[in-house]
């Protein structure tokens, strides 16, 4: 892997992360994009305790490090990810669920403070579904199938599906995916307000790519702001989320990106970030 993340992967390596194999690190052409590729294809990508295990230290590694600017996830053709690993947890007790520590692993995702972008193709269900609704924009190929099938097996979402989803599109519509087990098409969770972009799918990576590369020439403090502001106020009450915002808005005002977005602007010429 040549720079700009060779660091990365050092620390990858240092931390001599399980199930290397399961995450492709790919090189994004766009400084600062890191791509990630899940990698279980004879499982539809399944998303094993190897395999959360491997995204979450990624996560980690990779907010730590900034010459990773925006985080693309990708799946393969046939399924961003399917879902959990059933045969793994299918004859689990409670308490043996509990010991796998899943919250802590999505933890580690939802708590990453640069951009996110998910780019789905085939299936997203259950865990998978979670996983894409973890990304702060996702781009789904027309033929994309993305819902939360897990009351057909007895249980229920578990990683924020049901609260992200209610969120997302109401009450009324979150009841009816988590509840009935229907899924979505691409075109049609586009229509809900589920996904931010919808594309052929074959054009799924190039504008996912598009997207990335233009939000890694953006000012990096002003998006991890706006991704604060948007995913910490939605719990807040208004006038509490309202401070948040005015006060993040106040603090951009001492950033050098501030200073060269704005002369920029005055100079009628196209400003260096940063």
């Amino acid at each position: 892997m040549r720079e700009p993340f060779g660091r990365l992967m050092l620390g990858i390596a240092q931390a001599n992360m399980t199930g290397t194999d399961l995450i492709l690190i790919e090189e994004i052409l766009s400084p600062g994009v890191l791509g990630l590729r899940l990698n279980r294809q004879d499982a539809q990508n399944a998303l094993s305790t190897e395999l959360r295990i491997a995204l979450a230290d990624v996560f980690r590694i990779a907010s730590e490090n900034d010459q990773v600017r925006v985080m693309v996830l990708l799946g393969s053709r046939k399924a961003f990810a399917s879902g959990a690993d059933l045969k793994a947890l299918a004859k689990l007790t409670t308490f043996e669920v509990h010991k796998l520590g899943y919250h802590r692993l999505w933890k580690a995702i939802a708590d990453f403070p640069k951009p996110v972008i998910a780019a789905v193709r085939g299936l997203a269900l259950g865990g998978g579904c979670e996983l894409a609704l973890h990304a702060d924009m996702i781009v789904a190929g027309r033929s994309a199938l993305l819902g939360f099938p897990k009351i057909k097996l007895g249980i229920m979402p578990g990683a924020g599906g049901t609260q992200r989803l209610v969120r997302g599109i109401g009450k009324p519509r979150a009841m009816r995916l988590l509840m009935t087990g229907e899924l979505l098409t691409g075109e049609q969770a586009a229509e809900w307000g589920i996904v931010s972009h919808v594309v052929d799918d074959e054009d799924v990576k190039d504008l996912t790519i598009s997207i990335a590369t233009r939000l890694s020439n953006s000012p990096a403090t002003a998006l991890e702001f706006i991704k604060e502001a948007v995913i910490e106020g939605a719990g807040l009450p208004l006038s509490a989320a309202l401070a948040l915002e005015r006060k993040s808005m106040h603090l951009l005002f001492s950033t050098r990106d501030q200073k060269e977005g704005m002369q920029a602007f005055l100079e009628s010429r196209k400003p260096e970030f940063e």
